[in-house]
């Protein structure tokens, strides 16, 4: 099988390139990043984008699956605006595309609580991509919503690692364990598992 990636670089995406390189059920992987990488393969191709100009990559965005783990945070893209631009104009353009280009399979990482009809800015974005990727003509679409992610430990912020262990705690006292943290390898192995699976519907949703 054919993969590309797009949020290769990110902490999720990270760990789903690692695994599709050393998984002889794919062939080649293909990733498309906003910076340069460090990292070679034999069966790993790099496509260093711009994504203003999607449309100008089109005919790259040719395979079996794509895999989509571009997401940002309020403060690292600097409004809400531009966190929006990322988190879902930049991931639907992409999905676009690959569905245009006959791409049978989509993988996307979402968030616990994604809802279109949120209070919450964030949640209301996940839930908005959601519901537009679920009208494109995919023959499968996985949709997973994790909860808080385990980032690795260079890339963790401190109100991240707070986080982790007040919900930890919480969840070893039994209470909110749908709220238990994950950490991203976990999430990028059962992504991988769930792809190669061939007992899908149409559109499968995985929550924690």
């Amino acid at each position: 099988m054919h993969a590309l990636v797009l949020g290769g670089t990110g902490a999720s995406g990270q760990e789903i390139v690692k695994l599709l390189l050393n998984d002889s059920h794919f062939s080649r992987i293909s990733i498309f990043v906003r910076r340069k990488v460090d990292i070679e393969h034999e069966k790993l191709d790099i496509h260093q984008i711009d994504f203003s100009r999607l449309n100008e990559y089109k005919d790259l965005v040719k395979g079996d699956i794509l895999f989509s783990a571009l997401g940002t945070t309020k403060s690292d893209a600097g409004s809400k605006e531009k966190q929006y631009l990322v988190d879902y104009t930049y991931q639907y353009e992409f999905a676009k595309m690959a569905s245009d280009n006959g791409v049978p399979h989509y993988s996307l990482i979402s968030s616990l609580g994604a809802n279109k009809h949120s209070l919450f800015f964030y949640p209301k974005i996940k839930g908005e991509l959601e519901e537009s990727v679920k009208l494109l003509p995919f023959n499968t679409i996985q949709i997973f919503q994790p909860p808080s992610l385990i980032r690795q430990k260079e890339l963790m912020r401190t109100a991240e690692k707070l986080s982790v262990k007040f919900f930890n705690r919480l969840t070893a006292l039994g209470v909110l364990k749908s709220l238990k943290p994950l950490n991203v390898k976990d999430l990028a192995l059962k992504m991988i598992k769930e792809a190669k699976s061939s007992q899908l519907d149409k559109i499968n949703v995985f929550s924690n």
